[in-house]
């Protein structure tokens, strides 16, 4: 179970010498597709960076590599699990090919909430907080924790 944050065709421009999509895109696709809209739910992407000098960084992440993808493949970017603390966000995404539903790849990250003007870690606001905490509510039912890698380090 998952909660679907988007779709993406495989291009060209991302496919090597192998002839399937080189590693290098597959972060691409989880970052400006998976992240990139979990970040806009929670307001605390892009608009949030350049309005309030308020953003997220990544610090680790974990990304499996489970079948391989070819040019003109799509597929979908599904949030498998989701949660905070009151400064780090952790998430865990997979990819899955749209037509032939088989899971190409997984990606987990933990980020930290960061004022851009001084680079320091800070907590979140309130209302962040009750936008995360409403989102995690809402889809909880459809998270799983398996084989998650950086749940220990949310201090909760």
């Amino acid at each position: 179970m998952s909660v679907n944050l988007s779709s993406q065709k495989i291009i060209e421009d991302w496919i090597d010498y192998n002839g399937h999509m080189n590693v290098a895109y597959y972060l691409l696709i989880f970052d400006k597709y998976g992240a990139d809209t979990l970040n806009t739910i929670f307001k605390i992407g892009e608009h949030s960076a350049k309005t309030t000098g308020m953003s997220t960084m990544v610090v680790e992440t974990n990304i499996t590599y489970n079948q391989e993808l070819k040019l003109n493949d799509e597929v979908n970017i599904n949030l498998l699990y989701c949660d905070h603390d009151k400064k780090r966000l952790q998430y865990k995404f997979e990819m899955i090919h749209k037509d032939k539903k088989y899971l190409a790849s997984t990606f987990e990250a933990l980020a930290l909430y960061v004022d851009l003007s001084t680079r320091k870690v800070k907590e979140f606001e309130e209302e962040k907080v009750k936008i995360m905490d409403d989102f995690i509510i809402k889809n909880k039912s459809n998270f799983s924790d398996e084989d998650l890698k950086f749940t220990s380090k949310l201090k909760k």
